[in-house]
C-alpha cells in the first residue's frame, strides 16, 4: 500500500460500520474492483486501497470528486465538491478558484454516502486514471480482528499504469 501523505490515523469510532464500494475504470468497466472499508476511516485510506488494488506502484496526486447530478468521470469534475490529496490542498488554496477539502481529514461517515450512489476518483492528474465508484453497502458489521480496508473481489486484469507508448 503507499505511503499516505500524512502519516497519522484517525481516532477510531466504535459505531463505524463497513462501506462497501465497487470501483470501476471509466471508459472501462469490465476491470474493476470491490473494496471494504470501515466509515472511519478516510478517503486518503480508500485512495491508498484503490492504489494497491489496480497494481499501480508509482504515487501521484489524487481527487474524489462528488457530483450533486450524480455525473462521473470527467462531468463531475464541473459542479462537483472535490476531496484532493493533502499534497495538491496547498496550491490549490493559492490558486482561490474554489473550495477543496483535504482527504486524509474526510471520514467516510461524513460524505453520509448511500447505496447507489455513485461518485469519482481520479488518479494521477496527468495520465489521468478516472474511476467510477458506486456505493454498494452502508451498513455492514466490522469483522473481529479483520483490518480494513481491503479488497475483497477483483474483476479483470489491470492495466499498466504507464502503457506502452504506440509508435
Amino acid at each position: 500500500m503507499p505511503r499516505h501523505a500524512t502519516g497519522r490515523r484517525l481516532k477510531a469510532d466504535p459505531k463505524a460500520t463497513i462501506c462497501v464500494l465497487k470501483v470501476a475504470l471509466f471508459g472501462d468497466r469490465t476491470i474493476w474492483r470491490t473494496i471494504a472499508i470501515r466509515t472511519d476511516q478516510t478517503l486518503d485510506d480508500l485512495h491508498a486501497v484503490i492504489f494497491d488494488a489496480f497494481d499501480r506502484f508509482d504515487e501521484h496526486l489524487y481527487s474524489f470528486w462528488f457530483s450533486p447530478g450524480g455525473a462521473t468521470g470527467p462531468d463531475a469534475t464541473r459542479d462537483g465538491v472535490e476531496y484532493t490529496s493533502p499534497v495538491e490542498i496547498e496550491e490549490h488554496h493559492a490558486w482561490g478558484e474554489r473550495e477543496f477539502y483535504d482527504a486524509s481529514k474526510t471520514r467516510l461517515s461524513a460524505l453520509k454516502l448511500r447505496p447507489g450512489q455513485k461518485f469519482s476518483y481520479l488518479f494521477d492528474f496527468g495520465d489521468s486514471w478516472w474511476h467510477e465508484l458506486t456505493v454498494e453497502a452502508t451498513d455492514g458489521k466490522p469483522g473481529y480482528g479483520r483490518v480494513y480496508p481491503f479488497v475483497m473481489e477483483k474483476h479483470g486484469v489491470s492495466p499498466q499504469q504507464y502503457p506502452d507508448p504506440v509508435e
